[in-house]
């Protein structure tokens, strides 16, 4: 990346709703945002994030249906990502109490409900859009410190 420039890049997947392609999802995303050379706990965070959004696409959206698609959109603007990770499944009923911490619509499958509360924390800016029966979209922003910039 020369000088002065604005970094722009953008990416879109789409997967099936399996569990096993959670993993998948974060190494993808994660692969993509190295290229401005993010801090191990910046790309931690970020990581966490994507298994969160997708694992609740998968467990919430889609009630384990494989037969779900979630698709994530990634996007670098400068030293800006921007992620948006969306199922068109259930959607959210009551999306205040599903942004409460502990609050899980699955308590049968141990879950901590802390999905939401965990991805507003870890990124800079966190919004939900939700309508039921039609899907659930999160969209989020995080700032990266090139690690580049914090040794010169």
């Amino acid at each position: 990346m020369s000088e002065g420039k604005t970094q722009h890049n953008f990416m879109t997947l789409e997967f099936a709703a399996k569990s096993e392609n959670e993993s998948f999802a974060r190494v993808a995303v994660a692969a993509f945002i190295s290229q401005l050379d993010p801090t191990m706990d910046e790309l931690s965070d970020l990581k966490t994030v994507v298994s969160e959004a997708v694992t609740n696409c998968i467990i919430h959206g889609y009630d384990s249906d494989p037969e779900g698609i979630v698709k994530i959109e990634a996007e670098i603007d400068g030293d800006m990502i921007s992620l948006v990770i969306e199922d068109n499944g259930h959607g959210i009923d009551d999306l205040e109490m599903a942004k409460q911490p502990l609050y899980t619509s699955k308590p049968e499958l141990e879950r901590s409900g802390m999905g939401f509360t965990i991805m507003e924390n870890f990124m800079d800016e966190f919004d939900v859009i939700s309508e039921p029966g039609a899907g659930t979209s999160i969209k989020m922003k995080k700032r990266i410190e090139s690690k580049k910039a914090l040794y010169n």
